[in-house]
């Protein structure tokens, strides 16, 4: 059970960080309204009177984990500050279990997400880049992150480079055997790093 005291208020703060407990401890199939609801030890009802749906609770906790980003001290040129929103984004991601699979499946129109966002399109604005160019690469730069990331926290379960090193070799799968060194989980942030410097390059100003 969580360590909220007996005969406190519960309200939607509460609901949202203990559903986030109960994902770092359990990952994200195990996060339910009635999961939350035991944890709390109150009825699921009660629950559901503060975030009505499973779906809804996964987007307010989707948006609470996008809040933990930090948006001050951001360097003054726009594309430092653009990679440096994408790594602070994806640690924070990596700093909750199931983090990125659990904001690819929301699109929560809500304030830290949103603040967020407008944040990097700033960023980006400010790098003279036309607007169309910038919501694509705002795009790309968010699915990419969320995709390596998924990947990333799932690499202890399924290693990506070991699964291609014992399904592929150099007579059945030349292309592929020749690559399979370089995704091993270690050169996680080395991929970031060049995903997000790829991106930026070709949709330059």
């Amino acid at each position: 059970m969580t360590n909220r005291q007996h005969g406190e208020r519960l309200d939607q703060a509460t609901v949202i960080r203990t559903a986030l407990e109960l994902l770092d401890a359990k990952g994200l199939d195990a996060v339910s309204t009635r999961a939350v609801a035991d944890r709390l030890g109150v009825r699921i009802n009660t629950v559901q009177w503060h975030v009505k749906t499973k779906a809804r609770m996964l987007e307010l906790m989707a948006d609470a984990v996008t809040g933990e980003t930090p948006l001050t001290d951001l360097p003054s040129a726009p594309d430092e500050r653009v990679r440096e929103l994408a790594r602070r984004y994806r640690r924070t991601l990596l700093a909750h279990r199931d983090g990125a699979s659990l904001v690819v499946g929301t699109y929560p129109a809500e304030p830290h997400t949103l603040r967020f966002a407008d944040t990097l399109v700033g960023a980006l604005l400010d790098s003279g880049r036309e607007e169309q160019t910038v919501a694509w690469t705002t795009w790309a730069i968010i699915y990419f992150t969320l995709g390596l990331t998924q990947e990333e926290q799932a690499a202890d379960q399924r290693p990506l480079g070991d699964l291609l090193a014992r399904a592929v070799s150099e007579d059945t799968h030349p292309a592929l055997h020749r690559i399979a060194g370089h995704l091993a989980p270690g050169s996680f942030d080395d991929r970031f790093a060049f995903g997000v410097s790829a991106i930026l390059a070709g949709n330059s100003g």
